[in-house]
């Protein structure tokens, strides 16, 4: 019988879940590291919120560990590459708090236009100061939501109920579906521009990391309310402090910190900010529907096999993966070269497997290179999701197979349609599991991915690497190996650089700056 352990805080409906399916499940929180290591040999499975945290060393100690539920959506503190190397699946629950986190965004929102903090502080202390709090109507004011995803969906959806006209920027979110939710889609700094507020519904990647900083603040509407209940790390705190203090932000309500807890922050100075302590999925509700969903879906992969919602594993039967197993990285790193390149909305995907790959069980396929696609703007993406959330978003997913491969025993290319432009990527396996790429917008190349890449367009002329390598010497950047591509002598032309490390938006810079060079974009694998 499979034994589980609930090492955090968590509704007791978890508990009555397992029980009703027969699992022995032991609730013992608060549990130190080194008490946690010494028990968690006996677990076949783990539960848990955000407080433990399954490091490397607890995942080396559970010899009998199957699963992780991660009772909530964000994994950070587990070792997503220890539970794999082990065969460990780590699973969340990025859908049962959405409702809770999104309502907790319209009380920031609404508590910050009329003041409601601090003109509470000052009627508790007999003041009855009724005319300085003059706040404005929420209704018929533009909102403006970065990152239209489950929560934001929901934002959008409440605030057209409060009549505010809402505005979205979202690379992902297609025409037909904007215009199914009544929002209108823009550019980012379009959206700065015009939004009376914004809220941000975004994860916390290298592409959003400070994206709320001094540059952008000045672009918004003077007057404007920001609003943060996504993850801290996405506004530059001391930029947003300067931009309050100097009268052009009129706001801010943040549910999240850079760093937390948040006990001496610069923002808490400041009467024009509301702060509350990562509130955003503190419901009864919302504890409950992570509770039962993460019982039952340990339940099911310990009982039946089945997965669902995993972060580090495909859903894939057994007699399928050892077919599988070698396509599985070159998948994902197609899909994510894709990803990481595309800035506008999402219109088609047509994935093509010919030769050896045609003969496969291709739908895992195709929903871990969606994964890899979406990831770069999608935290909660998954390979179980991946197609649904394709799907709501409007973006038509295609499978082609040929029998035949022209130049290769296996080979697979994903098209990637956009608003703007196409795009295409095709790769291979070599010496029977070695994933390369051979193709990039249908020039030839043969490269190896690596975990910090450059990839470059350019007009095929003479200079340009010594160019490139001198930019990345003079910034102590070590070059691994140097990949390049053209359609012809003098054409349109390509290049990946595997770097030993990342290069800074310094390099970048003085890269775009170099004679004939038309693209540079850093990519991570």
């Amino acid at each position: 019988m499979p034994k589980i352990l609930i090492a955090d805080k968590m509704s007791p409906l978890a508990a009555e879940v397992f029980a009703a399916r027969g699992i022995v499940a032991d609730v013992n929180t608060g549990l130190t590291p080194a008490e946690l290591e010494a028990v968690i040999a006996e677990y076949d499975g783990l539960a848990i919120r955000s407080a433990t945290k399954a490091t490397a060393e607890i995942i080396a100690a559970a010899n009998n560990l199957k699963v992780i539920g991660r009772a909530g959506i964000g994994v950070d503190n587990i070792d997503l590459e220890a539970a794999t190397e082990r065969g460990v699946v780590v699973m969340n629950t990025p859908f049962g708090n959405s409702i809770t986190t999104a309502e907790h965004a319209i009380a920031m929102m609404a508590s910050l236009v009329r003041q409601i903090p601090l003109a509470d502080r000052s009627t508790r202390a007999g003041k009855w100061e009724k005319s300085r709090f003059m706040g404005i109507e929420l209704c018929k004011k533009e909102l403006g939501i970065i990152g239209c995803g489950n929560i934001g969906t929901i934002v959008a959806t409440l605030a057209i109920g409060l009549k505010m006209r809402v505005l979205v920027h979202d690379p992902y979110l297609s025409p037909e579906r904007a215009n199914a939710l009544q929002v209108e889609r823009m550019g980012f700094d379009h959206l700065l521009a015009r939004a009376d507020i914004i809220t941000l519904h975004v994860p916390l990647t290298p592409d959003t990391l400070g994206m709320m900083d001094t540059k952008a603040l000045a672009k918004t509407k003077p007057g404007v309310f920001i609003v943060n209940c996504a993850r801290g790390g996405l506004v530059v705190e001391e930029d947003l402090k300067s931009a309050i203090e100097s009268g052009h932000v009129a706001g801010a309500a943040l549910d999240v910190f850079e760093t937390e807890p948040a006990r001496d922050n610069p923002l808490f100075e400041l009467d024009q900010v509301i702060a509350t302590p990562h509130l955003g999925a503190s419901t009864e509700e919302a504890q409950d529907n992570v509770a039962r969903q993460v019982a039952e879906q340990i339940s099911d992969y310990l009982l039946d096999g089945s997965v669902a919602h995993a972060v580090n594993t495909p859903s894939i039967a057994p007699e399928d993966m050892t077919k599988l197993a070698p396509y599985l990285r070159l998948v994902e790193q197609l899909g994510s070269f894709a990803g990481q390149l595309t800035e506008t909305g999402l219109v088609r995907a047509t994935i093509e497997y010919e030769g050896a790959a045609a003969l496969l069980n291709c739908q895992p396929l195709t929903a871990i290179m969606l994964q890899g696609l979406l990831r770069p703007q999608l935290d909660a993406v998954n390979v179980v999701n991946a197609p649904v959330i394709a799907k709501a978003r409007g973006i038509d997913v295609r499978e082609i197979t040929r029998k035949q491969a022209e130049d290769y025993q296996t080979f697979i290319r994903l098209t990637v349609v956009t608003e703007r432009q196409t795009r295409s990527i095709a790769g291979t396996l070599i010496a029977g599991d070695k994933a390369r790429i051979v193709e990039i917008k249908g020039i030839k190349i043969e490269a190896e991915l690596s975990p910090h890449m450059l990839y470059f367009t350019n007009s095929d002329k003479p200079g340009l690497i010594g160019g490139i390598g001198r930019v990345l010497g003079d910034a102590d950047v070590n070059i691994a190996s140097f990949h390049l591509g053209r359609a012809e002598a003098g054409g349109d032309a390509i290049g990946l650089v595997s770097i030993d490390s990342d290069a800074s938006g310094t390099v970048l810079q003085a890269i775009r700056a170099l004679p004939h060079i038309l693209q540079v974009k850093p990519l991570r694998f």
